[in-house]
């Protein structure tokens, strides 16, 4: 009777073996609901991928807001690194940079060749009609030039640069109205665009009066 009594467990003992037991139970049921949400919010980012638009955004605001050209500049150089970055493949980046350096070392012709790989590798992609725009006007195809950008902006309507290329090439064509108004555009989305001197005062948006005072040297 006494090896009995000393082999029982106590009351006090199983409670707190019992409440162990729950506490286990308990932390293993909330790592699964852990994982549960893990893998609901996983599922849900992997539905809805995050896009470029936020960082473009922010970007065209910081250049909108340039208190100077050193600034401006800065911002437009970034832009242009991103607008390059969006290149949909390796392959097609490579097209696109011989492109832009084959026409910086003036072989015009393999330029454009390049450029056409990128524009029929990815017809959706802006910045391949764009480069291939500048090519074109410097071969002074400007026909050819005014349709890869009016393409660019189709695909990319806060183009600054192919905005500023149609306002080269309408004065060309003795539209200069037409010209003006692309060039307008240009200046409210890059106040210190190279090209903003060819802009009249009375056409200057908000946005540049409010950086550039009226007789100021611009």
């Amino acid at each position: 009777m006494l090896l009995c009594r000393l082999a029982a467990p106590e009351p006090n003992y199983i409670a707190n073996q019992d409440m162990h037991l729950l506490r286990l139970f308990a932390f293993a049921v909330s790592l699964i609901v852990l994982a549960a949400l893990v893998s609901a919010n996983a599922q849900a980012n992997s539905d809805n991928p995050p896009t470029t638009n936020a960082l473009e955004a922010l970007l065209f605001k910081r250049l909108a807001n340039a208190p100077d050209e050193k600034s401006g500049r800065s911002v437009e150089g970034e832009i242009w690194n991103y607008w390059f970055d969006l290149s949909p493949t390796a392959e097609i980046r490579a097209f696109l940079d011989a492109g832009r350096e084959r026409r910086e070392a003036y072989d015009y012709e393999t330029a454009e060749e390049n450029l056409d790989k990128v524009v029929e590798l990815a017809p959706d992609y802006h910045e391949g009609y764009n480069q291939r725009a500048f090519v074109r006007f410097l071969r002074e195809n400007y026909q050819g030039s005014l349709t890869d950008l009016e393409r660019t902006l189709e695909l990319q309507p806060n183009h600054f640069g192919a905005l500023s290329g149609l306002y080269h090439i309408l004065r060309i064509q003795n539209r200069p109205e037409a010209a003006l108004n692309a060039l307008q555009e240009a200046v409210k989305l890059h106040p210190w665009i190279q090209e903003r001197h060819g802009l009249p005062e009375h056409m200057w948006p908000d946005s540049f009066r409010a950086i550039h005072n009226p007789g100021q040297e611009i």
